[in-house]
């Protein structure tokens, strides 16, 4: 087991990591705690043993429907219902017990309830415990858009124990991936794991070991910039296209849109001059390891979505952070109308090389 802290001006944050970190880290949570589990109707199945065991004789546990529905004002509302009728006081804990869903939901709880409990992730799935649970990001969606209303509330412990990945579904590997890959386009440590080890992408020896890999660099971007006015912008690599297609969509998870949305952008990124096409090459031959890119017919008018994207400065300017050079990424801001003709034009050429 590994342990990493971020610090950061409203919270120090400590997260552990590897074999064993639940059992040996969760009895210090449970020590002396009032305690709130946030968890979804799937975690629950699978886990209901543990959570009845260990959880439930701590606190009350709430269980929210899986999937990314649940990410609204209504399940919001529930939760903070709950907390309430449970008299939870502002030394509780909230537990995030859970894929990203109920991390962000749960952390968004947290930080409004009383004006901040305090927060314990444990995060279920591949794509949580390398990305969505560390940094202190909460959101629930809003009208369509992903993640428009939120806060940023560190956990104060993050327990990422590769226990979890033993009852993933392939399709959540798939979508842990998109974000493991991403950071091997921030990171050219990363990068080189991934492609000494493309043909084991998908072992559970290889993920536990990139795991802490990825959330090493993930904490050092967010102890320098937690509120992402730089250097952590860098992190929503693949997730500008990535969102607007999900938005679109819906018939994937977020992990595989990041792939794809990376595959697009780093057409666009080659277009521009910004990625040398050899690396761009390799990056886009570990994302079609993983997931089959859809060359989709609507993609120009899917990716007008992008434009209530967060993280865009200028109204009918798009934001896409891309590679530049291995570790080395770049944000590219450009308007609305061509950023879309880009995606449709890579779309077009997709379908061109296919024979379709």
């Amino acid at each position: 087991m590994k342990k990493l802290e971020i610090k950061t001006p409203s919270c120090e944050s400590i997260i552990y990591c590897g074999d064993g970190a639940l059992d040996k880290i969760l009895p210090e949570v449970l020590t002396g705690r009032q305690l709130f589990t946030v968890t979804d109707s799937r975690v629950y199945k699978l886990y209901k043993s543990f959570i009845d065991e260990k959880l439930a004789p701590f606190g009350q546990v709430h269980v929210i429907t899986a999937g990314e529905r649940s990410k609204n004002y209504t399940c919001l509302m529930g939760i903070l219902k709950a907390m309430l009728a449970a008299g939870v006081k502002r030394g509780g804990t909230v537990v995030a017990l859970g894929g990203g869903v109920v991390g962000d939901i749960a952390g968004l709880a947290a930080s409004l309830y009383m004006r901040g409990v305090h927060l314990v992730q444990i995060p279920t799935t591949l794509l949580s415990q390398v990305d969505s649970s560390v940094g202190g990001k909460t959101a629930i969606d809003l009208c369509g858009v992903k993640n428009i209303v939120g806060t940023f509330y560190q956990p104060e412990t993050v327990i990422v124990d590769p226990v979890f990945l033993k009852t993933l579904p392939a399709r959540e590997i798939r979508c842990g991936l998109g974000e493991i890959i991403k950071y091997g386009a921030l990171n050219k440590d990363i990068y080189i794991k991934l492609i000494e080890n493309q043909n084991s992408l998908k072992t559970i020896g290889f993920l536990k070991d990139i795991t802490y890999d990825c959330i090493a660099h993930k904490a050092d971007v967010v102890a320098r910039d937690e509120r992402e006015s730089g250097i952590r912008k860098t992190l929503n690599l693949g997730h500008t296209t990535g969102h607007a297609f999900e938005l679109y969509y819906r018939r994937k998870s977020h992990g595989e849109f990041v792939l794809i949305g990376m595959y697009y952008e780093l057409y666009i990124a080659v277009k521009k001059g910004i990625c040398p096409p050899e690396y761009a090459k390799s990056l886009k031959e570990l994302i079609i390891k993983v997931i089959e890119v859809p060359a989709y017919e609507d993609a120009a008018e899917a990716c007008r979505g992008a434009a209530y994207d967060k993280k865009n400065v200028k109204a009918q300017e798009i934001s896409v952070i891309v590679p530049a050079s291995a570790g080395e990424p770049e944000e590219l801001r450009l308007p609305a109308a061509e950023y879309a003709a880009l995606v449709g034009e890579c779309a077009r050429n997709m379908r061109l090389e296919k024979g379709e």
